[in-house]
Formats: C-alpha cells, structure tokens, sequence
C-alpha cells in the first residue's frame, strides 16, 4: 500500500524507478484517497475520467524517462487553469458547463514532462476570495481541521495536496491566493516573480498581479515545478524574456524611476549563500493584529534562521502598510474590465431578457456571485469619470513607490538584505462563516502577501510548525525580481530545522 502522507515527487520518482509500485498503482492510490474524502473537504469539482488510461501509457515509456522527476506523477490543477477538452469555470455559475479549447502553457509544459492531470479544484469564484467560501460550488474545508477554511483563493488547491490526493499541484496568486492556502494547510506555496511564468491559458482577475505557481509539500518538489513551468512564452506579452531575467539577476539597480524594464539585481551566483542577510520590517509587524501565536512562532522561526547562519537586520518599510488599500483598487478595476467580457452572448451562462441589455443585467445578475458583484461594482467605481484620479491613478503612484522602496531594501550596493521576513499571515485558519459576513476582516488575511504582487517580486510561504489546536503556523519570505534561487536556498535549509509534522 503506497503511503502518500509525506510522499514527495522525488521520493515518488525513486519509487518508480525502483519499481517499488508503478504508475498506475500511484494514480489509483491518489483516487482512492478522493473517493474517501473529498465527499467531506469538497477539494475538487471534478475528477478527470482519463486519469488512469494515461498512466498506463506513460508507465511503458518510464525507462525512457529516468532523469524525469515529473514523469507519472499526478497532479490537481486550480479551475480558472485551461486544459484542452476539459471543463474550466473559475467556480463560476456564469461559466458553468465551458470546456476549454486549448492547453494553457503552464499545462502544456507539464504534459510534455508527463504529468498525470487528476481533476479541477475549487476556488473563490474567479479567485475573489480568501477562504474558498465565495465558490459557486460550496466551501471546501480545511484537512486539518473540517470547521475551518482552507483558505483561497486556491483552497481547493491546497486541500487537495493535504489530504494527500494528489503530490502537487497548481494555483494562481494575485494577492496571497496560493501562499494564504498553503499556509493554512501546511504547505510549500510559491508566488514567482511576475513575469517568470507564463499567464497564457489563465482566467484573469488582475491581469498585472496575477500569476500561476505551484503548492507542494517541501520547498525542493516547489523547486522542481517552478523550473518545469517558468519560462519565457510568447503568448503572453507580460512574460519576461530570458536575457532580461538574466540581467535582472546579475547587474546592480540602476535607475529607480523605471522598476520594472530597467532595474537590474547584482548578484553573485556562486557566492557563499550561508551569508545571506534576512531583513524584518519591525515596523509594519508592529502595527498590532497579529494572532500572538503567530508572531511568537514567528519569532522562533526567525531564531532558527539565524541558528542556520543567516543575519537577521531590521528594515523599515514604510509604504509597504498601504499594500493592501492600493490592492483593493486596482486589483477590483482590472477585475470589472477582466469581467467585461462574460455577457451570456459569447460563452457559458445565458438568461435571456426582454432586449439586449436586459439579457445582459439578467445573465451577469445571475451567473455572478455576491463577492464578484461586489468587487465589479467597486472597480467600475474607481475608473468612472470624476474617481479614476482621486483613486485609480494616485494606487498607481503609490505602487510604484512601493515597489522602488523594495528595490532599494534589496540594492546589494547598499547593503541590502537577500530576503525579507513576515508571517504569511496574521492568524492561523479561521472557522468557516467567521468572516464571510464582514470583507474588510477577510481582506485582511493577505495583510503579509499583497506587498509581493503590488512589487512583482517572488515570495513563498513554508510550513513553520502549529498552533495548541494543531493548525499549520507559517513563514513568509520574500526576494528580489528573478530570485526564486534566494527563496528555495533559503526555505530549504529552513525545513532541516524545523521537525514538526
């Protein structure tokens, strides 16, 4: 019997091929894993009928496949990710029945690394949400602990990865909707710089925030997709070409004025990573909210790393605290624009009305969920005429100067710092309905995360240990533009010192 509760994708490989159990046999067991609990966590929205008959195949090509390390191992993809043939609805009514037409990049990659696609998972609806509460489909719960959320916007993502259905799998982050998740359900999440993987294929909410990346069990398996997924496509024009993300890595910040085309990180690749130097933004940590729990753990985890060797230094950060108002401007405006485009004429849900508006207000009425409705009316609100100056341009300026303030915590010719260091978030997994009713306390769960999507900059959140009930407890780390290296060096030395299952 394959025991997949600490299963990693290396460990999965080794498996293979020792001939321990072959492909199939890890499929069937992944299966068997959502038969008994998805009927209770409600992780997926759909199990893909193929699943089986696909790993039969590859299993007669695995010796062609030795140095592999995704080769047959199977996987959970988010529901707003295309997959050629198969349903794709963003846990969207208005969507409901859609089948995509083409493969997103991210998924064409992993098909010709030989993932093995398991199902679509739940999520916020059109990834508006930070509990997976905001479904069209029902919340999906937390593995830890059934009356709490999983977390969102990719909670079904996560769920699926904890309760050992699948060995990894993929999400999408626009303001913490992959390290939010894993960090409720003690997990590896990882949000890449934008630009580093490609958006091709993704149902947009804020196109200039949202990226894909993956949810895994350790830092190396979140290593290993990374570099399967990342890469520069031409099918999406804010993909980041490889030259341009080799000088991002290697030359000194230049001019701040232009952060995102101009500005260059100096570092020295091969330099002793030991020395690295972790700063912590005391200022923005002690503004009070923080679960005690969390900041006490917090507090440990960041003694651990300075048992590793790393330098703990302080930072201040003072713009970093308007993160999260100048999210919820411009995040809701690119989202109404995004949602423009599902009227009930083209695709998916329609409610036919007395004339063409009326069919519009009808479908859209009825296909969009509360939470959407909300977020559409409020970014119309900040683009409408008389408003997009006083709100839409000034969250402009200032994300522009948040993100020039990271550059200069990172500029390596000032003394910088290689990393930053927060919780992930304020509290550990609250109870499903405790915050529904209230927005303003549900935005606040990505208080630590939406810094790193208003800056383009990677960031990941690692298990850290638990809490006296037994939720995951977590660490956030965040880096500069192209420095995944930083993040994976970093979390993986980190996970030797902490041995809390």
């Amino acid at each position: 019997m394959i025991q997949l509760k600490d299963m990693t994708i290396k460990k999965a490989h080794e498996h293979l091929l020792n001939s321990d159990f072959t492909i199939p046999d890890l499929v069937e067991a992944c299966l068997k894993n959502i038969q008994e609990k998805n009927k209770n966590i409600n992780a997926y929205l759909e199990i893909f009928n193929d699943s089986m008959k696909e790993a039969r195949k590859l299993q007669e090509k695995l010796s062609l496949n030795k140095d592999n390390l995704l080769y047959g191992i199977p996987l959970a993809t988010k529901d707003n990710i295309l997959i050629e043939g198969k349903k794709v609805s963003a846990a969207s009514k208005i969507l409901e029945g859609y089948k995509a037409t083409y493969d997103a990049t991210v998924v064409k990659k992993l098909k010709e690394n030989g993932a093995i696609f398991l199902g679509r998972t739940n999520m916020d609806e059109f990834a508006m949400g930070s509990s997976t509460e905001n479904s069209s489909f029902g919340v999906t719960r937390n593995p830890y602990d059934l009356s709490c959320v999983a977390g969102g916007s990719s909670g079904g993502s996560a769920a699926a990865v904890a309760m050992s259905s699948a060995l990894y799998a993929l999400g999408s982050d626009t303001g913490g909707s992959i390290r939010q998740p894993a960090a409720f359900c003690g997990l590896v999440g990882l949000k890449p710089t934008y630009g580093a993987v490609s958006r091709y294929g993704l149902i947009a909410m804020g196109s200039s925030l949202d990226q894909i990346g993956p949810l895994s069990k350790t830092v190396e398996d979140a290593e290993i997709i990374f570099k399967a997924i990342s890469g520069h496509d031409p099918m999406d024009s804010t993909s980041v070409p490889e030259d341009v993300r080799y000088q991002y890595r290697q030359r000194q910040a230049g001019n701040i004025q232009y952060p995102i085309s101009n500005i260059h990180r100096d570092k020295d690749m091969d330099r002793d990573t030991d020395n690295f130097r972790i700063g912590v933004p005391r200022d923005f940590l002690n503004q009070g909210g923080i679960n005690k729990e969390t900041l006490d753990n917090f507090n440990n985890s960041l003694k651990k790393l300075e048992s590793i060797g790393y330098k703990i230094v302080d930072v201040e950060m003072p713009l970093t605290k308007y993160s999260l108002p100048v999210y919820y401007i411009l995040m809701p405006a690119e989202a109404s624009t995004n949602l423009s485009r599902f009227d009930g004429v083209r695709y998916g849900l329609n409610v036919s009305g007395n004339d063409l508006l009326d069919t519009y207000k009808r479908t859209r009425g009825e296909g969009f969920g509360q939470e959407v409705r909300r977020r559409i009316m409020l970014g119309t609100y900040v683009l409408s005429y008389g408003y997009y100056d006083a709100y839409y341009s000034k969250a402009k300026k200032l994300r522009f100067q948040i993100e020039s303030e990271f550059l200069k915590i990172f500029d390596s010719s000032t003394g910088g710092v290689d990393a930053i260091a927060t919780p992930t978030t304020p509290a550990p997994a609250f109870k499903i309905g405790e915050k529904s009713k209230d927005p303003v306390q549900m935005y606040l769960s990505d208080i630590f995360t939406v810094s790193a999507n208003i800056a383009g900059v990677p960031a990941i959140s690692i298990p850290a240990g638990v809490n006296k009930d037994n939720l995951p407890l977590d660490l956030h780390l965040t880096a500069p533009h192209f420095r995944e290296d930083i993040l994976f060096e970093i979390g993986k030395k980190f996970e030797k010192t902490n041995t809390t299952k």
